[in-house]
């Protein structure tokens, strides 16, 4: 990097400063600071949510998986199945329960309907999972930081904290949801860059594919379950595995509800969700095809892997240098692309990570504040005020602790990708499955679902530590059957709850009239979805 590229990245770094304070100036009270006070537009939510997830886990592992990783290719594409899916899910059996509650943390629901053991041992869980989740993110991108700027990993890692903690800290959810919207056409752009810069160099589109692996091109693969066959990526796996994985990232963690919170009404927050699940998979089909284009320009330029740092592995006991594949893309945009697009990818980059980490430190605030401090302290004696410098000073904890976390997660996996969904997975499954026992169950107790989550949780750390050859997919769906299951027969031992005090807390026709407050038509939007989903199916078998 050159004066030119270090002034973009300031430039961008001191813009994102400046429109948070600004951003700030205007909250008065904590539901400002983590709903924006329920006046955000749809839009922005909507593309907020996409960029949260599609950050540097996929800027950096989903070219790295499709032309590199053992097992890999456009196979990946499969996952992007289940969002629209996922969606209809979301729209009809959760959203209308937390938008109609009034809630700024999605676990004072659970409290509402089963009891505060249920919302304070799935937060913790989810406290724990989350901000390690997202040192994952904050490794990925300071690895690259460190090769690009030529500086020590421990000074990357705190670049983009700080960055992300001062800007996160002073805007609340608002500044996270602008500065994603900023990002999200940035990292487009990136993509778009990096992959016309990679096509000209392998010599144009039908010399590129000539020189990738063809097997890598599949994009559909019907031959594996995914239970103990080693077929981690197969068809059955990556749909059914990802829409239980999706409907509970969008529609049962903080991250992603916070935002559809923060709209004005049901129709605003289901507008959101509808144009997330039409917008994400054109995204990462790019991601895929940076990857395709990346890997064929390393076939046909031999001496591209040497330029690589390396990574230690152990294999049968042995210690081996390979490739790190996750830094494929800055790599290649540091040594082929002219200064000032450089400097644009590094922002991508650099966004896309704070796009996450941003998200993640107010939601993790949030649920702080509202299910362990307001729950377990007298909150009706701090000013406005206070529980606004309050809900701050909890974020800047946040950071500090997922920041922390990011100099432990290097070596999950060797796709920086897997390595973030293997995490999630692990608590995805139960946590949605409590959520589900509480809306579609009227026989779910407290005590019931804490075992259930228990079960579920200790089950799929039991696959992934002695059953290598079960899809960590399939861990998403296996962890909600088990923690539903064990959770509703073991309710059963205990006295029943008060079923007119909850009733207006549990799913029922009636109760999604009185609930959707809606002005739309929404069974349309869910067709929309469902045929969306098959011409997605159609799209990829044409690979």
């Amino acid at each position: 990097m050159n004066y030119f590229d270090w002034s973009i990245m300031l430039i961008y770094i001191m813009g994102l400063i400046t429109m948070s304070y600004w951003i700030g100036k205007k909250q008065q009270n904590k539901r400002d600071y983590y709903l924006g006070g329920n006046k955000v537009h749809w839009l922005p939510v909507a593309i907020s949510t996409s960029a949260t997830q599609l950050s540097t886990n996929s800027m950096l592992g989903a070219p790295a998986f499709v032309a590199f990783s053992l097992g890999g290719g456009l196979l990946w594409l499969q996952y992007e199945l289940a969002i629209p899916l996922a969606m209809i899910f979301i729209m009809i059996f959760l959203m209308p329960f937390f938008k109609k509650t009034g809630i700024i943390s999605i676990f004072e629901y659970l409290e509402l309907r089963l009891g505060p053991g249920t919302r304070l041992i799935l937060n913790i869980l989810f406290q724990i999972f989350v901000a390690f989740g997202t040192g994952v993110t904050v490794y990925g991108i300071s690895l690259v930081l460190q090769a690009v700027l030529g500086i020590p990993f421990w000074v990357a890692v705190l670049l983009l904290g700080v960055v992300t903690i001062i800007y996160d800290t002073l805007g609340g959810i608002r500044s996270v949801i602008a500065s994603d919207v900023i990002q999200m056409i940035i990292l487009v752009l990136g993509i778009i860059v990096s992959g016309l810069f990679a096509i000209s160099l392998s010599g144009g589109i039908s010399n590129l594919i000539s020189n990738f692996d063809a097997s890598r091109l599949q994009a559909l693969d019907f031959s594996g379950h995914g239970l103990g066959d080693n077929a981690t990526f197969a068809f059955l796996p990556m749909v059914i595995g990802g829409f239980f994985l999706y409907v509970a990232y969008y529609g049962c963690n903080q991250t992603q509800v916070q935002r559809e919170l923060s709209t004005k009404s049901i129709d605003d927050s289901h507008m959101s969700l509808f144009v997330n699940g039409l917008i994400r998979s054109p995204i990462v089909l790019g991601y895929c095809l940076l990857g395709v284009a990346i890997g064929a320009y390393a076939n046909i330029n031999g001496d591209f892997l040497s330029l690589l740092p390396t990574r230690e592995i152990i294999e049968n006991g042995v210690v081996q240098h390979v490739p790190n594949f996750n830094t494929a893309v800055p790599f290649f945009v540091l040594h082929y692309l002219p200064h000032g697009f450089i400097g644009l990818i590094v922002i991508a980059l650099f966004a896309a990570a704070m796009s996450s980490l941003d998200s993640t430190l107010n939601s993790l605030s949030a649920i702080t504040v509202r299910d362990l401090i307001d729950r377990f302290s007298k909150s009706e004696d701090r000013t406005p005020k206070q529980a606004l410098l309050l809900s701050k000073g909890v974020t800047v904890f946040w950071g500090i602790v997922c920041v922390g976390f990011s100099f432990f997660v290097g070596n999950i996996s060797d796709s920086i990708i897997v390595s973030i969904n293997k995490i999630g997975s692990i608590i995805n499954g139960p946590m949605l499955a409590t959520f589900l026992l509480a809306i579609l169950t009227k026989r779910a107790t407290d005590k019931g679902a804490i075992i259930g989550i228990f079960a579920g949780f200790l089950f799929n750390i039991y696959l992934w530590l002695f059953e290598p050859g079960v899809s960590w997919m399939w861990w998403n769906a296996i962890g909600c059957v088990i923690t539903f299951t064990v959770g509703y027969l073991s309710s059963l031992a205990f006295p029943r709850v008060d079923y007119e005090k909850i009733d207006h807390l549990i799913w029922s026709k009636s109760s999604m009239k009185d609930h959707s407050e809606s002005k739309r038509n929404w069974n349309i939007y869910y067709a929309i979805l469902l045929i969306y989903f098959f011409v997605m199916i159609g799209i990829l078998a044409l690979f």
